[in-house]
């Protein structure tokens, strides 16, 4: 059990501020979607929080079904050239998933500190 007795923080908190899952203050990214090794304020240690592809899973499942609808009803309603499909929808699709990659992954690594035993992670297991 953590030393560190206090509630988690609000995972709204993190997931919008990119915030540490245990104080809510200090900066949970090294970079744009690097996870830091620790937290620069409480010294809670990210190093056993794995996201994996989770994030980009749970982006690419609705974000299919939202662009081949839309792409769809653009088409049958102004019917451009395909050149115009080409252009748009990869721009949509890099944006949307810019945008939302950060709060996804934060709330992963939320969930993971809530609900897995992370701080007494053993790297050497994983070789």
């Amino acid at each position: 059990m953590s030393p560190h007795t206090s509630p988690p923080a609000p995972i709204l908190t993190v997931a919008l501020h990119g915030r540490c899952p245990r104080c809510g203050t200090g900066s949970l990214f090294d970079g744009f979607i690097k996870i830091a090794e620790k937290c620069n304020s409480c010294g809670l240690s990210f190093a056993g929080h794995d996201t994996g592809d989770g994030p980009a899973f749970f982006i690419i499942l609705p974000l299919c079904l939202i662009v081949a609808g839309s792409a769809l009803w653009v088409d049958l309603t102004f019917a451009p050239p395909m050149w115009v499909h080409m252009i748009i929808w990869p721009i949509f699709i890099m944006g949307v998933t810019a945008l939302v990659m950060r709060p996804i992954k934060s709330i992963m690594v939320a969930l993971q500190y809530r609900h897995r035993d992370v701080e007494t992670y053993d790297d050497s297991a994983q070789q």
